[in-house]
């Protein structure tokens, strides 16, 4: 595979990752800043470092395994790893102005958590 369709399989790696949305907050998990890496070599294996917004998070058994299941039906991905991490643990700061404004945050970041999102 070429430099070029590597970079286009990840382009597609994460679109795909932003079709997929942690149930607890309303927000892509790319958007929400919860994949710290993705990587694609040029064999088409895929290794996605992830996290989730809380270490006992109730979806932490779930949403690696829907990641890796969604991005292993992409065309040209021959394995995909994922690993999860809590290293640097997630909070609000990561989010973007634009996600902050959505979820209503407003200013003062450190008061809230994941759990103020909960439905």
């Amino acid at each position: 595979m070429s430099t070029e369709e590597t970079n286009t399989l990840k382009e597609t790696v994460i679109s795909v990752l932003k079709t997929i949305y942690d149930p607890e907050i309303p927000i892509d998990i790319w958007t929400l800043h919860l994949i710290y890496g993705v990587d694609v070599d040029q064999e088409g294996n895929v290794k996605i470092v992830m996290t989730v917004t809380a270490p006992n998070c109730p979806v932490a058994e779930v949403l690696p395994g829907e990641v890796k299941e969604r991005v292993q039906a992409i065309m040209g991905v021959k394995k995909v790893d994922v690993e999860l991490t809590f290293d640097p643990v997630w909070d609000i700061s990561m989010l973007s102005d634009e996600t902050k404004a959505e979820l209503g945050l407003d200013g003062d970041y450190a008061n809230y958590s994941a759990m103020d999102f909960l439905y």
